[in-house]
């Protein structure tokens, strides 16, 4: 399964636009067949906050539909399904709340995202419900990821959750290769 970025239609008019973020057989025609369970938001109030690389593991893999409400944010996702020729490589996408980008994250996948503007508001939907037994991550840094965060300063404002994630190399995958490597559509 391929990360897929939609860019939902909007109706413009003199009041604003309207949107339907979320339509299931229009997005399922795209790629995202996924059965929804919860919906999640965050603000970060700093720019340069970096949330991530984030994932559940089996039997409550997550995937994830990803959009910002409000700023803009630099979003991630990386392989980590076993086996794969693209383990351990990445693919990134601005998501802004001007253009309403989505970003559409596969189960098998890590996730994180830096916000570029203070008040950024990030909004996604999972197909798992949290699972505090199955919660896992990687570090943002991790050299042998080398994901080029464009860091608006020195360093980002993490959790301290965030801050303590192991290495990808301490990682033993418990998630399998579909046939797909690891790539960006626009959908």
């Amino acid at each position: 399964m391929p990360i897929i970025r939609i860019i939902p239609r909007r109706f413009e008019d003199p009041r604003g636009w309207f949107s339907e973020t979320w339509q299931r057989d229009r997005f399922r025609a795209a790629g995202v067949d996924a059965d929804f369970v919860q919906d999640n938001q965050s603000l970060s109030r700093p720019a340069g906050t970096l949330r991530g690389i984030h994932f559940q593991t089996p039997p409550h893999a997550q995937a994830k539909l990803v959009r910002c409400l409000k700023g803009r944010i630099w979003d991630v996702a990386v392989d980590l399904r076993a086996g794969s020729p693209t383990y351990g490589k990445w693919v990134a996408a601005e998501l802004t709340a001007a253009r309403g980008e989505q970003l559409y994250i596969p189960a098998g996948f890590g996730h994180g995202f830096l916000t570029l503007e203070p008040g950024t508001e990030v909004a996604y939907k999972v197909d798992a419900f949290y699972a505090p037994d199955c919660d896992g991550g990687i570090a943002w840094n991790d050299p042998d990821l080398a994901i080029a965060w464009p860091l608006p300063g020195a360093a980002p404002e993490l959790s301290g959750k965030d801050a303590a994630l192991p290495a990808l190399k301490d990682f033993v995958s418990p998630f399998g290769y579909d046939g797909r490597p690891l790539e960006l559509v626009d959908a």
